[in-house]
């Protein structure tokens, strides 16, 4: 996936903002916090960093292309980093992306929930 596909992806996503920030990373918030980063990369491949679960934290950290993220896993934060080869599919990482936005979202108060029509299914 290019930072261009990455965007695009995000952009699609419910109540979703865009900047530029951190060293020129590609950062989207969902309620005004990250859920998804675009950069951090060591290398000419893309980077892309993003929230999980405490379960694909413990399956994925120690995968190939994985790592636990920069900056934020260190401290305590259940994030991963997809860095390197080998290549997951586009539509797996999408998944990942789809994921972070919803656990992101849930983590918004009720009445900010309510705002950005986020999650009025869940009970």
């Amino acid at each position: 996936m290019t930072y261009d596909e990455y965007n695009d992806f995000c952009r699609s996503l419910p109540a979703t903002t865009y900047v530029i920030q951190w060293g020129g990373s590609h950062v989207w918030k969902v309620g005004g916090k990250v859920f998804a980063i675009g950069g951090w990369e060591k290398g000419n491949k893309p980077a892309f960093t993003f929230k999980t679960s405490a379960l694909n934290f413990d399956i994925l950290k120690d995968e190939p292309g994985f790592r636990p993220a920069p900056y934020l896993a260190s401290r305590g934060f259940k994030w991963l980093q997809k860095h390197q080869e080998p290549d997951i599919s586009d539509e797996e990482l999408k998944e990942y992306l789809l994921d972070s936005h919803r656990l992101v979202s849930l983590g918004l108060t009720k009445k900010k929930q309510k705002e950005l029509g986020l999650n009025q299914n869940c009970h």
